[in-house]
């Protein structure tokens, strides 16, 4: 008896040592006055009776068709980007015989557009093609399977090479460069690149929030096609390939990955890998007896460092209705993301995307999607209502005589609603931000301006931590920001 209350006076002793042990406190992330958005869970304490929600682009117009002179029914590999007031495509123009079951040819082709909607294909005169060089060729030969260009950004890029891009050849990832992405040229005569699988859309570009470029490439892991990446200085020495981690979703075969900067967030890396099902295989075929198996769809990935990655499992472009992308390689994601007016009155500019359809029937065609600014992940929350609470975050003072406002791109239904408050670090609301002291939101906007009782300036609470806790009822919220500009 007396060693049974000898264990327990020396469990209780212990017990109370522990209690009297400080618990670690939450550190305060600075987010200064940039964009979050909901896409991982990065920003996100707790929720309430409310969950993230993917959503999915909207289908437009047929953007461009690959049937030109030194295009055909497997131009592929698409890539746009905004250069000043131009927006320029480029893509691989090719074409599959199925009669002697090959590919006729690949080459690198070229199309312009002034808004990203009209697209028109430019009679360049620079390579010759069966006899002719009207055509809107820019490059032949070493890396035209899949020739991924950029505008560089770098503050030390060199005028002649604005342009940059790598291209797969013998032993791996060329470099090219050019003044004015139209003339190119190898920046030197070897790969820069040699570890990896590169019969892939394989890209790179200059990462301005982190100050490097920074490469993302096929590999191959266990026989499933994966993702690689590796950075650089100066675009010509990389460090060692590895693959990046995609944390709790199941190993699946990711044939491009189309990585992007957010503009809008440029710390966020967004990346719209093409998911490619190889055991099943469309119920219809233009040439039953060439019936490569596969089908495909478009998913979403988001990472903050490039490494470690979060990807949706469920699809974010599905095939929809259209048989056609129901086959073999299509939903390929084009790589670059656009901003076009919305044809509806009174609507903010929207998202563009494009997707491959057509593949291998032809002719292969370029479809335009539309998606909500920040619209690829709210925090949703039903009729019944739900809550979010953020991190312990700090933001950044006012620049200048402006005051410091809390940015929100949020939607509700007419009965929905949205409330906020700030919290303490001990999770007390503060007084003036209190939940009973704002406004009861309902509307559609991509910058609300969130008001205590009319007051929006928080710049007494700047480079303090602080929460954010939102109150939402049949509602979804995009993003936020602590503008002060």
């Amino acid at each position: 008896m007396r060693s049974c209350l000898r264990l327990w006076s020396l469990v209780l002793c212990c017990l109370l040592l522990w209690s009297a042990v400080p618990v670690a406190a939450e550190e305060p992330e600075h987010i200064g006055a940039r964009r979050e958005l909901f896409v991982d869970d990065w920003m996100i304490h707790s929720l309430n009776n409310a969950r993230q929600e993917l959503h999915h682009p909207t289908p437009q117009e047929i953007a461009i068709t690959y049937d030109g002179p030194a295009e055909g029914n497997i131009s592929y590999y698409v890539r746009i980007l905004k250069d000043g007031d131009t927006y320029r495509m480029y893509y691989r123009g090719a074409h599959y015989d199925w009669e002697k079951s090959k590919t006729t040819h690949q080459v690198v082709c070229y199309a312009e557009s002034d808004d990203a909607i009209h697209w028109t294909k430019p009679d360049l005169g620079l390579f010759e093609f069966k006899g002719s060089k009207q055509n809107n060729i820019v490059w032949m030969g070493t890396g035209a399977h899949n020739f991924s260009p950029f505008l560089d950004s770098n503050p030390a890029c060199k005028p002649d090479e604005k342009f940059k891009a790598l291209g797969s050849g013998k032993g791996g990832l060329f470099a090219f460069a050019s003044p004015d992405g139209i003339h190119w040229q190898l920046m030197q005569d070897k790969p820069v690149i040699t570890k990896g699988a590169f019969d892939s859309q394989n890209l790179a570009f200059w990462d301005e929030h982190r100050g490097r470029y920074v490469d993302f490439h096929r590999g191959f892991t266990n026989k499933v096609r994966a993702i690689m990446t590796c950075t650089s200085d100066d675009f010509l020495k990389w460090t060692a390939p590895k693959f990046i981690d995609i944390k709790d979703s199941p190993a699946q075969h990711l044939y491009t990955n189309a990585t992007i900067a957010y503009p809008r967030a440029p710390h966020l890396f967004l990346a719209f890998p093409k998911r490619f099902v190889p055991s099943r295989k469309a119920a219809w075929h233009p040439n039953p007896k060439n019936n490569h198996p596969g089908v495909s769809d478009g998913v979403l990935m988001t990472s903050r460092d490039g490494n470690t990655w979060k990807r949706w499992d469920e699809a974010f472009l599905r095939p929809g209705q259209n048989r056609e992308r129901w086959w073999q390689r299509n939903n390929h994601i084009a790589w670059g993301i656009t901003t076009t007016p919305s044809p509806l009155p009174g609507q903010v500019p929207e998202l563009s995307l494009y997707a491959i359809e057509n593949y291998y029937v032809g002719p292969c065609r370029l479809r335009r999607f539309t998606l909500r600014q920040d619209g690829f992940v709210s925090i949703n929350a039903p009729y019944t209502g739900g809550e979010v609470t953020t991190r312990l975050i700090t933001f950044d003072k006012s620049q200048g005589d402006t005051p410091v406002e809390l940015e929100l791109n949020l939607a509700t239904s007419a009965a929905g609603s949205v409330q906020y408050e700030l919290l303490d670090e001990s999770g007390t609301p503060i007084p003036g931000f209190t939940l009973k002291e704002s406004e009861e939101f309902y509307g559609d906007e991509l910058a609300h301006t969130a008001t205590w009782k009319g007051n929006s300036d928080l710049s007494q609470l700047a480079g303090k931590p602080v929460r954010v806790r939102f109150v939402l009822k049949d509602a979804d919220l995009y993003s936020l920001r602590f503008r002060n500009e």
